[in-house]
């Protein structure tokens, strides 16, 4: 399906929708009822296409904005284009594969990740927060991770859900990654007990700061 028009593409994904997988998906808030692993595979056939990727994220369909993610040519988005698709992403996945495939390999990447750590929105926010623990993980060089901690510190336990997940994650990702800051960045998390009692199954790794810090540096040190 090289040159697929926008009807074809939304005539597939309406075909590949299924009712259980929409119900499954919005209990996480999400509103697609198509298979990842179908979406992924439509994709693949479809290769990039930058031109038909923006098309499907202006329908404001889910479905077709995962779909734009993953055929979309990541670094040839303006900044200012990202921030927008960014505040109208209105469900969970197209958020987080927005910011994952699509923002974290922009050029303006850092620039973002500024602009939304400050914004006074959570959802906006909370993108900010996966940009700055990408970097405390692969380069952290210029970071102010003591302040960081005291961010966290101060406004962890009472952020709203989303925000809240997306600080711990920096939180756990500045414990593993920077020894220096370790016993801290336990010691945060032990205080706060923010998600202490998540519900983690069998053979996952709790997101609770303290537990999750010590088990991946536990790993590296089998490994």
């Amino acid at each position: 399906m090289p040159e697929a028009t926008v009807a074809e593409v939304m005539a597939e994904l309406a075909e590949l929708a299924d009712p259980k997988t929409r119900q499954v998906n919005e209990n996480h808030g999400d509103d697609h009822g198509v298979n990842l692993g179908k979406l992924r595979a439509l994709a693949k056939r479809l290769k990039k296409q930058q031109a038909l990727a923006g098309r499907l994220w202006e329908t404001g369909d889910s479905a077709a904005r995962l779909l734009a993610i993953l055929i979309c040519r990541p670094k040839e988005f303006e900044g200012a284009e990202l921030d927008v698709m960014l505040r109208e992403a209105r469900t969970p996945k197209v958020h987080d594969w927005l910011v994952n495939y699509v923002v974290k390999k922009n050029p303006h990447s850092e620039e973002l990740r500024l602009a939304w750590s400050a914004d006074p929105g959570p959802v906006v926010a909370s993108a900010g927060w996966a940009l700055t623990t990408e970097r405390v993980a692969k380069n952290p060089e210029g970071l102010d991770l003591a302040g960081l901690l005291d961010v966290i510190e101060a406004e962890l336990k009472d952020a709203p859900d989303r925000l809240q997940w997306a600080m711990n994650h920096c939180l756990a990702q500045i414990g593993i990654e920077h020894a220096e800051h370790r016993s801290r960045a336990i010691g945060i998390g032990e205080r706060l007990q923010v998600l202490k009692d998540y519900p983690t199954p069998p053979g996952c790794t709790s997101p609770f700061a303290p537990v999750w810090i010590t088990e991946m540096v536990r790993r590296r040190h089998e490994n």
